[in-house]
């Protein structure tokens, strides 16, 4: 089946939808040269949370956990700076959505097709970054993995935009600028649209995306 094909398209939302580094660049001030240091170790960590905390049946939302990989983060770069650490936390709620983002719902949704997050954030954490970067009204469902207690890629989590949706799996077309997350995705059945906003090499794992773009500006028009 085609991406022309698709009734609706969901997105992964953070590195995709919302610029995870955005809170370390707003401390830059403080942080300095750690600054690019501390974003990429406390993202590398909050993820590694999520599949190990899976794989170890100790489901815990996307809130601690992104405090559980900052709090490694800071103790790794020799950081005891318990307002700094306050601060990065509460800055998550509010991250920067990416220029593309709201020029790309808008031409979906006038094309016809349902838009959607699928996220491992917790309602909290994605309800504050969907609500301050005034995507809403964008959005027809803000689909959370608290609803099935696992992070992805366990094709639970996929499963929920199918169930929430009411669309088969065949006929939505999923984005991530995840590469394990969009190989994931396309492993359980979605039509999937790596986004490569990075340009960094792909997964080995199992699953292949239908189309590999650089930015959402690219999405709408291939799906005609």
């Amino acid at each position: 089946m085609s991406l022309a094909a698709c009734r609706a398209c969901v997105f992964d939302a953070y590195g995709t939808l919302f610029d995870v580094n955005s809170p370390a660049q707003r401390e830059m001030a403080v942080l300095g040269d750690r600054a690019v240091a501390l974003a990429q170790l406390w993202r590398q960590k909050q993820l590694e949370y999520t599949w190990l905390r899976s794989l170890m049946g100790r489901h815990a939302d996307f809130w601690q956990v992104t405090g559980d990989g900052l709090d490694y983060a800071l103790a790794t770069l020799g950081i005891t700076d318990g307002a700094l650490r306050e601060r990065l936390m509460q800055l998550y709620l509010t991250l920067d959505a990416y220029p593309d983002v709201a020029g790309c719902l808008e031409k979906l949704r006038a094309g016809g097709r349902a838009t959607a997050i699928l996220t491992n954030g917790s309602p909290r954490t994605i309800d504050a970054a969907v609500a301050h970067s005034g995507l809403g009204p964008l959005l027809d469902q803000v689909l959370s993995v608290e609803a099935v207690g696992i992070f992805k890629p366990h094709r639970s989590v996929y499963q929920l935009a199918v169930d929430r949706l009411g669309v088969e799996a065949s006929r939505i077309c999923f984005v991530s600028t995840n590469s394990w997350d969009a190989l994931g995705a396309a492993d359980f059945g979605f039509q999937v649209v790596w986004m490569d906003r990075f340009g960094r090499q792909p997964d080995r794992l199992p699953g292949k995306p239908v189309a590999v773009i650089k930015g959402l500006a690219e999405l709408p028009p291939l799906l005609g």
